[in-house]
């Protein structure tokens, strides 16, 4: 279990690896004639021994099928209710184990993620869980492993579009995930490994500058005025901080923040959380930067008693004052601070709930 802000005790759930290593002894067990196992119980990396009941159990010459329904538990997840699937076959004598792509798992088509070019996305966790319960039942009968895994997802195509998939050059699918078998409700870590992954893949295939993205406002602004591909932008959300902690460990020649006006305050201020729960828009901070700019008592009182950061914003531009670029310039100057120096460039572009560019560091270079 899990604990909300709300307080609220939240399930955890299992991953898509750990219904496939399910799926794959159940079928497993069917192809060498124990029959199908149902519950079915596995042990992950961790110890936990969660069973799994079966959704499907087919079998014919040469061939067995075993399906589970992944349940996420509280998490908000997009393959929560998918059906993973498990084909196992015979292979050629000597190959060892072999895995497929079936329908709804996807191929990798770029460099720089830990899987190779045309392999199916099964990621390198769920692939030893899975080998090592072939490997446990061939041994039960003395039999080598030569086994073809093929793992499918119905739908898994149409979800994959909700996912960073595409943008990882992962085609025609979904991936197979898992490092620990446990889904953690709300956990920021599945997030943050895919800002790891987008970054690996910007890295392996020679894109030399890439934009952390608050959302898709600040993705469609910096690609339309940094001139951007898709392929070099990154969907940070709140975690700028292990965005760019990520980033001064595997370093790109140029990076580009882009969010609205509150988030950037945020970051200008020194969190690298941005997310409303863990971080606040102090105002009377931005009154004091008002003021600095040569605002009179009226504005930064009238800053004082306003209810967000928008309102200040407005407020700035009423009296002509130049606070987006100054917060755009303080946004940089704390982001290069956990990016280190001896990385590469960096700006930040502070945009409207339009897209429209408020303020910009490039701008207020000192």
């Amino acid at each position: 279990m899990s604990t909300a802000d709300s307080g609220k005790t939240l399930r955890f759930g299992w991953t898509t690896g750990a219904c496939a290593c399910a799926a794959t002894k159940a079928a497993c067990a069917a192809l060498f004639g124990e029959g199908f196992p149902d519950p079915v119980t596995i042990t992950l990396p961790r110890g936990e021994t969660p069973s799994f009941g079966l959704s499907m159990a087919e079998q014919g010459p040469g061939w067995a099928r075993a399906g589970i329904i992944k349940d996420a538990g509280d998490d908000p997840d997009v393959t929560h209710g998918a059906t993973i699937i498990v084909t196992v076959r015979p292979g050629l004598p000597g190959q060892g184990i072999r895995f497929l792509a079936g329908e709804g798992v996807g191929i990798v088509t770029k460099p720089g993620l830990p899987l190779a070019v045309g392999e199916p996305a099964i990621n390198p966790v769920p692939r030893q869980l899975m080998a090592a319960q072939a490997a446990e039942a061939a041994a039960r009968h003395g039999l080598a492993c030569d086994l073809n895994l093929e793992v499918s997802v119905p739908g898994g195509e149409r979800l994959a579009a909700r996912t960073w998939n595409p943008r990882l050059g992962i085609v025609g699918g979904l991936s197979i995930l898992g490092t620990t078998g446990v889904v953690v409700p709300y956990s920021c870590s599945a997030w943050i490994h895919s800002i790891q992954r987008g970054i690996d893949v910007a890295r392996a295939t020679g894109i030399t500058h890439v934009a952390g993205c608050v959302g898709s406002t600040s993705e469609k602004a910096v690609r339309r005025l940094r001139g951007l591909s898709e392929d070099s932008m990154i969907d940070m959300g709140d975690f700028v901080g292990g965005m760019l902690k990520y980033l001064r460990r595997h370093p790109l020649a140029r990076v580009t923040i882009a969010g609205g006006f509150a988030k950037m305050c945020k970051l200008a201020a020194g969190e690298m959380d941005l997310h409303s729960k863990r971080s606040q828009v102090d105002v009377a901070w931005l009154g004091a930067i008002l003021a600095r700019l040569g605002a009179g008592m009226e504005v930064v009182e009238r800053v004082r008693t306003a209810n967000t950061a928008l309102e200040v914003l407005e407020l700035a531009q009423e009296a002509r004052l130049p606070l987006g670029d100054e917060i755009a310039h303080l946004a940089a100057l704390a982001a290069r601070a956990v990016l280190g120096e001896e990385s590469g460039a960096l700006d930040v572009l502070v945009v409207d709930r339009h897209g429209r560019p408020v303020g910009d560091s490039l701008s207020s270079v000192r």
